[in-house]
């Protein structure tokens, strides 16, 4: 691309933009949301030149923990020192635990979960003199801005959080260590455990206090050197430090050497699912932020920061359908944003003199938004109405190929409709993991065969794979040895299943090609493989999913 608004991200699939800062007034939100859309048709140029396309998502619902290997981290010194560092100071592998609808739970030994998380990060200058005050507001705000924003409700396939990004950034890069002790310890990623009180100083001294500083460099200038001399300081070490903590609200200082500012950063926006959506609550958090009524400038003294802390969570999980407390009184998200929040927002834009058309245009699809979808209710509505014909990888595929086409349009979310279910496979499915089985049933080698037997009968199923008490694949059970073993000799109560499984067993892996997985079936005549990942047994592919994948590829 070769342009200085764009830079890498830790992993090699991600791209960020940085957009020109811009003063709140007049047509200020048209004149960002042509900028974001003339960068990204200069970034899909380049990416067409390489087959490849541009997705606006909070998490990519195709990704997978393939492509979440070291072989995709980018190639910088900075991602790798970070990978490091956490690594170390965790003392052991990455683990994310999220219980939605779905659960997911599992260990991986890279910081990339992280890079599963894209947001539509939004900054905003704010007076020093009323930082404080903006920045308590700003926290209070958050939960239904977010409510009414989510766009990221799948991860691996699993139907989550309305807005999992929460979850699994606190997880991806969580530092923290297990003990015995019961300790307070706060996550690196944080909402805060209270309201911020004096002065940014303070809310800097607190990250100082609250975390070991986890990477360093090498910094040119002394700050009061350069002060002495009349030379407003970057501050480079402390900023250097404060991108290694991931307030959800996040207090920032900055400076070209001869005028400085602080800013108040929103970072728990997921990117998409438009840009006319992006703007949209770009304009609905700035209207809140300048049109702050009085009696909100002293936060602690109206709400508890537990309320608020709350009310973050519950929203991140349940989006739009929350019940938030504000102010004491329990209300919708829905009849806050649009009966409370959305005439503040319009006050403050006014306030600062921003367009009326522009007002009308960009509040109204945050107030239509309220009453129809959200990014992250589309995609589940439709994800579920996919996977009643459709395995779980084909209607990921269909999903984000939907995703894609209706963020072309730039039409707001509400406005998409429903995605036309034809039952079609995936035309680009060609690994194992794409037709395998992942509703698995497993026994240990230890169990006994007749209750192992008697699994296989209430279930329907005819190869069930053995584990050791690792979770380690061990051997294979299979309907057709059980029923051999039944007719030469009758099954003893006591016997186990390891006495009886067949232990040498032929698997693949999910990113095995399909074709040679087929070609191993035919050569070792055999009607089933489970498929492993570092040894333990994630799925199993069989003689059916082999001719359903044939037959729909050839129709």
């Amino acid at each position: 691309i070769n342009d200085p608004h764009f830079t890498t991200e830790i992993a090699k699939f991600n791209l960020e933009i940085n957009l020109d800062p811009i003063e709140l007034k007049g047509s200020c939100f048209g004149v960002l949301e042509s900028q974001l859309l003339e960068y990204l048709r200069i970034a899909e140029k380049a990416a067409a030149e390489m087959d490849t396309k541009l997705l606006l998502t909070g998490i990519l619902p195709t990704i997978s923990k393939n492509e979440l290997q070291l072989d995709y981290m980018t190639q910088s010194p900075r991602y790798w020192a970070l990978n490091e560092m956490i690594r170390t100071l965790k003392g052991t592998d990455f683990e994310l635990h999220i219980m939605g609808v779905d659960e997911l739970s599992i260990h991986h030994e890279t910081v990339l979960f992280e890079a599963c998380n894209t947001s539509f990060q939004l900054h905003l200058q704010i007076p020093p003199d009323d930082f404080i005050a903006s920045y308590n507001w700003a926290q209070a705000i958050s939960a239904p801005v977010l409510a009414i924003s989510t766009n990221s409700p799948l991860l691996l396939g699993r139907d989550l959080w309305a807005e999992t990004r929460i979850a699994l950034f606190q997880q991806s890069i969580d530092t923290r260590r297990s003990s015995y002790a019961l300790k307070d310890q706060q996550a690196r990623v944080t909402f805060g455990n209270d309201w911020a009180r004096g002065s940014i100083a303070e809310i800097f001294k607190d990250d100082l206090a609250n975390f070991n500083v986890m990477m360093e460099r090498e910094i040119e200038h002394d700050s009061l050197d350069l002060l002495e001399k009349g030379v407003l300081p970057k501050l480079t070490a402390l900023s250097f430090n404060n991108g290694t903590i991931y307030r959800w609200n996040r207090a920032c200082y900055g400076s070209d050497g001869e005028k400085a500012h602080l800013r108040i950063e929103n970072r728990y926006i997921p990117s998409g699912p438009t840009p006319a959506d992006e703007m949209a609550t770009f304009a609905f958090w700035v209207g809140l932020m300048v049109g702050r009524p009085s009696e909100f400038d002293d936060m602690p003294s109206v709400m508890d920061f537990r309320e608020a802390k709350c009310n973050f969570i519950k929203a991140s999980r349940n989006g739009k359908e929350t019940v938030l407390n504000w102010m004491g009184e329990l209300i919708s998200s829905r009849e806050l944003v649009t009966k409370v929040l959305l005439p503040i927002a319009r006050t403050g834009l006014e306030k600062m003199k921003v367009d009326t058309a522009e007002i009308d245009r960009l509040l109204g699809i945050i107030e239509k938004r309220s009453t129809s979808k959200t990014g992250s209710q589309w995609q589940i509505n439709n994800y579920r109405q996919l996977r009643k014909t459709l395995k779980r990888d084909d209607a990921l595929v269909s999903l984000t190929k939907a995703i894609y086409d209706n963020q072309n349009t730039n039409l707001p979310v509400h406005h998409w409709p429903p995605i036309e279910n034809k039952g079609k496979a995936n035309e680009a499915a060609h690994r194992v993991g794409h037709i395998m089985s992942t509703q698995l049933f497993t026994v240990k080698e230890n169990d006994l065969a007749i209750l192992a037997r008697a699994v296989m009968l209430w279930k329907n199923i005819h190869h069930v794979p053995v584990e050791n008490k690792n979770g380690d694949l061990c051997g294979l059970l299979t309907w057709t040895h059980l029923k051999r073993i039944e007719e030469q000799s009758s099954l003893h109560p006591e016997t186990q299943v390891n006495e009886i499984m067949t232990r040498e067993v032929v698997t693949v892996q999910p990113e095995t090609d399909i074709s040679k997985a087929i070609k191993i079936m035919k050569k070792m005549e055999i009607g089933c493989m489970p498929v492993v990942s570092n040894g333990h047994p994630v799925g199993m592919i069989t003689v059916k999913d082999v001719i359903e994948f044939h037959n729909e590829h050839t129709s």
